[in-house]
């Protein structure tokens, strides 16, 4: 452990458009944030090559784009922005104590929580190429979909989620193949009734993903196999949509901040607080409804701001 141990008026851990718009309001508010990246500075959106539904981009912009103009509107007004990710907390007492790479330990007034939450993949080698490459996989229908209109694709997933993002694509696309692994849905009643009932959606069961097929540079198709009777077949598609989860960094503050059972940190309602004064949470860490860059970003205000007034009820 290092000898020298720093204190800190805010800590903002995490470096999506949750921390860097609290680090924003942090810093404009006098309060001297460190904003510490992680493991992937900028979050899920460095993963997405156009983001074309956050206002004030009319023309649109890329996602790496978008967190190096957040970064540097964050550090115009003072934000510390340090590489490193913290590694251990310990919120049992009146200070928040707060280690970085297992090294530098921290004692803050404030802690903002913006770690996010990391979208699951099947793991397949050429679906993880074409996420890197931004060549047409997708965990975020919601966000990309607009780019297939009136293409094909094939979604993945059987929850409610899954429904909810197949059903958001048969809007905008020419047909969309559900692949569901297991025999039966796992998403509710009305949900799997409505992609039913949906006329360009097909719902392929017992379907797993044997590979993702494309030129190098997009996707061109998907190769599938029946579970059953082993067959495979190619099914062509433009965009290949992952529906099978997230799963929120929370890990390392579950001995302190109350989690529900998935994962995601429990906030007081209207509010960014958490079970622990002076803990704050902002973004997708505690939001597992929406998963928006810009509700990210609202709830890192939010987070500011009540991290601003409990400092001043301290005084």
């Amino acid at each position: 452990m290092s000898d020298t141990i720093e204190k800190v008026k805010c800590l903002i851990i995490g470096s999506g458009p949750a921390g860097y718009t609290a680090a924003i309001y942090a810093s404009r508010a006098n309060m001297f944030p460190v904003l510490y990246q992680g493991t992937q500075p900028g979050g899920q959106l460095t993963t997405t090559n156009e983001v074309e539904n956050f206002p004030g981009n009319p023309e649109g912009i890329t996602g790496p784009q978008m967190m190096v103009n957040l970064q540097e509107q964050s550090q115009r007004f003072g934000t510390d922005v340090r590489d490193g990710w913290v590694t251990k907390v310990d919120f049992s007492g009146d200070i928040h104590k707060v280690w970085v790479n297992d090294t530098k330990e921290i004692h803050c007034e404030t802690v903002i929580i913006s770690t996010g939450a990391s979208a699951k993949y099947l793991g397949l080698d050429s679906e993880q190429h074409y996420l890197k490459m931004g060549g047409g996989v997708s965990a975020c229908a919601v966000c990309d979909g607009f780019f297939y209109r009136n293409q094909e694709v094939v979604i993945v997933g059987a929850g409610d989620s899954a429904c909810e993002e197949a059903h958001y694509l048969s809007k905008l696309c020419k047909k969309v193949t559900m692949l569901v692994r297991s025999e039966q849905f796992r998403a509710s009643r009305i949900m799997e009734d409505r992609v039913r009932k949906t006329e360009n959606i097909e719902i392929l069961l017992n379907t797993e993903t044997a590979e993702v097929l494309g030129d190098g540079q997009v996707v061109t198709a998907v190769r599938v196999k029946q579970r059953t009777t082993g067959e495979e077949k190619e099914i062509p598609a433009t965009g290949f949509f992952v529906a099978i989860g997230h799963k929120p960094n929370t890990d390392i503050f579950k001995d302190y901040i109350t989690l529900d059972e998935t994962g995601y940190i429990v906030n007081t309602p209207g509010t960014s607080k958490t079970n622990v004064k002076g803990v704050f949470v902002a973004g997708d860490a505690a939001d597992h409804v929406y998963r928006q860059a810009i509700t990210a970003a609202g709830t890192g205000c939010m987070a500011a701001l009540d991290a601003e007034r409990y400092l001043a009820s301290k005084e």
